[in-house]
């Protein structure tokens, strides 16, 4: 009599946002079995704290072509691809359908703690590639769960670590004690309460990406309605044409006319510029808060902060695992040199799969903005093909796994050449040309196009 057979554990897949629940509609088009955990409530649960944000992507660039097949059979009906979804249409009329259609391959309020080798912490050698992956995770209820997996795929993201007010990548003095006027997301200012905080105040607006783009544009709407609104944009670079992005010359319209309404509340007035500021401490004064600078200047008090310098990716729950990150972007060590700021611009990104992905450690794949680490480049079609790249591999197809198959929109105008974080360069107008495109996160209000 033959013995029974164990199954093979499931691909896990941490997170069911955008990039988690491809990678599971590609696991499952190759044969494999995904399990995907998602923290939150809902598919899409970070994408839907942004639901405001419309993206300055089309719906055409939005659907993952292995998902829509997932979905045919549904009867889902795919939006119009030439137009551009909110952050909440992206969640209820792709993302929730797609994680119905995967079932109880989907499990909601699990929230992984920890991922290692079985028996294996990261020091032991012996076996280590033969050994499946444990999986740590909290229930809903509280409850501690061990889950065997065969591959992880870790696409959490980096939503919940927002990066801090503080120039030198730590908060600022003072930061964490004036917590109740700083926000570090792009303000919905269609909500009552929101709006009531903002209307008629200073506002200091840290960053000079899409995000700082789309909240200077929020803020003006408001300036138009409200009398006294006034946002203060700060700077650690300079200020120049650059600054604003790809404009006209941008292959997606949307991100660059983001750039432009940025432009356009500096020229209107409701926005001033401070350049090459670094903030070093906030203090809270009858007036306001004041933001000083490493170089020793202080700004006129402002009511509220309003901090969008970029995320970072939460690694702690993946310390048993032999990650090669780079040192600095806490990216792949093969994809760091594809993206780092320092160099390339947006538009100089080529599409990358599971060799630049890889790990020492066998079957770990960090993908979509968390592959990304702390660069701001991300688009989410680029995901999509990392995960297509990686879940041809995991089936043993090589070929496929190393074939590129995208595509990817430039603004037509970079260059790279070093522009990052640097005044005196920006200033002048040499090298590249733009601020961050397209990510997970950010984009223009609901009345206009922007993010992703």
């Amino acid at each position: 009599m033959n013995a029974p057979t164990t199954p093979e554990p499931p691909v896990v897949v941490i997170g069911a946002g955008p990039i988690g629940l491809a990678a599971a509609a590609h696991l499952v088009e190759r044969g494999l079995e995904p399990l995907v955990l998602e923290a939150g409530p809902t598919a899409g649960s970070a994408v839907r704290e942004w639901s405001h944000v419309r993206l300055f992507s089309r719906w055409a660039e939005l659907v993952d072509p292995a998902a829509e097949k997932l979905l045919a059979p549904t009867g889902w009906v795919k939006p119009d691809g030439a137009t551009y979804p909110t952050g909440g249409d992206w969640a209820d009329r792709y993302l929730q359908p797609l994680a119905e259609a995967l079932g109880d391959r989907v499990r909601y309020g699990a929230r992984v703690t920890g991922v290692s080798r079985a028996g294996r912490d990261r020091v032991v050698d012996s076996g280590r590639d033969e050994q499946p992956f444990t999986v740590h995770l909290l229930g809903p209820d509280g409850r501690e769960e061990r889950l065997t997996a065969r591959a992880v795929i870790d696409a959490s993201g980096t939503w919940s670590t927002p990066g801090p007010l503080g120039g030198n990548g730590l908060p600022a003095l003072g930061e964490r004690a004036a917590a109740d006027r700083i926000a570090y997301r792009v303000p919905d200012l269609r909500d009552p309460a929101v709006r009531a905080r903002y209307a008629g105040r200073r506002t200091a607006v840290v960053g000079s990406g899409a995000s700082a783009f789309t909240a200077l544009a929020h803020l003006a709407d408001l300036a138009g309605d409200e009398p006294g609104t006034h946002a203060v944009w700060i700077l650690r670079r300079g200020l120049s044409e650059a600054t604003y992005g790809g404009g006209e010359a941008d292959q997606l319209p949307a991100r660059g006319a983001l750039g432009l309404r940025a432009k356009a509340a500096v020229e209107a007035g409701h926005a001033s510029a401070v350049t090459g500021f670094r903030a070093q401490a906030v203090e809270r004064t009858d007036e306001g808060l004041v933001l000083v600078g490493e170089d020793g200047r202080r700004l006129d008090p402002v009511d509220e902060v309003v901090v969008l310098t970029g995320l970072r990716p939460d690694l702690s729950h993946l310390a048993e695992l032999r990650l090669g990150l780079d040192e600095r972007l806490q990216a792949p060590t093969a994809l760091a040199p594809l993206i780092d700021p320092n160099v390339h611009s947006c538009g100089t990104v080529y599409p990358h799969g599971v060799n630049e992905l890889a790990h020492p450690e066998k079957d770990v794949y960090l993908v979509g903005m968390k592959s990304y680490g702390r660069a701001p480049t991300f688009l989410a079609m680029t995901g999509y093909e990392q995960v297509r790249s990686i879940a041809a591999a995991l089936a043993g197809d090589r070929e496929a796994a190393e074939r590129v198959e995208l595509t990817l929109p430039e603004t037509g105008v970079c260059g790279g050449a070093g522009l990052f974080d640097e005044p005196e360069t920006a200033e002048s107008g040499a090298g590249g040309c733009c601020g961050a495109p397209a990510t997970l996160r950010i984009g223009a209000g609901a009345s206009s196009s922007g993010g992703c």
